[in-house]
């Protein structure tokens, strides 16, 4: 059975996309520090969302299945480290209003804890709530592992549950000690080393 066509996404996917991505990550333990109140918390985060992918239409790569059932945004982390979005801070403010503060914490929170090495970094794969655990992720996984296992490019990520830990894990990413949220809630450093052919 071949798994899913998946393609590359430009500018003008970017909506869907950070909604899609919202909408996957509804779930997960982060957003609610994120955003306490959950009337407005899909919201917000596809706004915060929606700035990360411009960004990487722009800077790095997007990819998306053909069914738009997953995502998966990659930032490359090569020599010289990429600009922020543009007017990020503004945006920013303007996506996330009072929440804002939450989002900073969080942006340093990954700062402090990313590697230097050069490498391809995962910021956010999501697949649609009702299409988990059917192969989209892997799929998504496996196309640009190919690409990087050609080019001798290691890969980071943090995973955001235990869920993503072990799936990424059976992809060959190493796991480290995890850093947390103020409330404890954990993210998990993870790289992996491109595999040779």
């Amino acid at each position: 059975m071949s798994g899913p066509e998946i393609g590359r996404l430009g500018a003008d996917d970017t909506r869907w996309v950070a909604a899609r991505i919202a909408e996957a990550f509804m779930v997960l333990d982060q957003p609610r520090w994120l955003v306490p109140d959950e009337a407005k918390r899909e919201s917000v985060l596809a706004g915060n969302f929606e700035i990360i992918v411009e960004h990487a239409t722009r800077h790095g790569l997007v990819f998306g299945t053909g069914d738009r059932a997953g995502v998966a945004v990659w930032l490359p982390s090569v020599g010289e480290p990429l600009p922020p979005p543009e007017d990020y801070d503004a945006r920013l403010a303007l996506a996330c209003g009072e929440w804002t503060p939450n989002f900073v914490h969080l942006d340093e929170l990954f700062a402090a804890n990313h590697p230097h090495a050069d490498h391809h970094h995962l910021a956010l794969l999501a697949v649609r709530p009702d299409r988990q655990g059917q192969g989209v992720g892997t799929a998504l996984l496996r196309h640009h592992h190919t690409w990087l296992d050609a080019n001798g490019m290691p890969a980071y990520l943090e995973a955001s549950s235990e869920t993503s830990r072990d799936l990424y894990a059976r992809h060959g990413y190493r796991v480290a000690e995890p850093f947390r949220l103020p409330d404890g809630t954990p993210f998990w450093p993870m790289w992996r080393e491109p595999v040779a052919g």
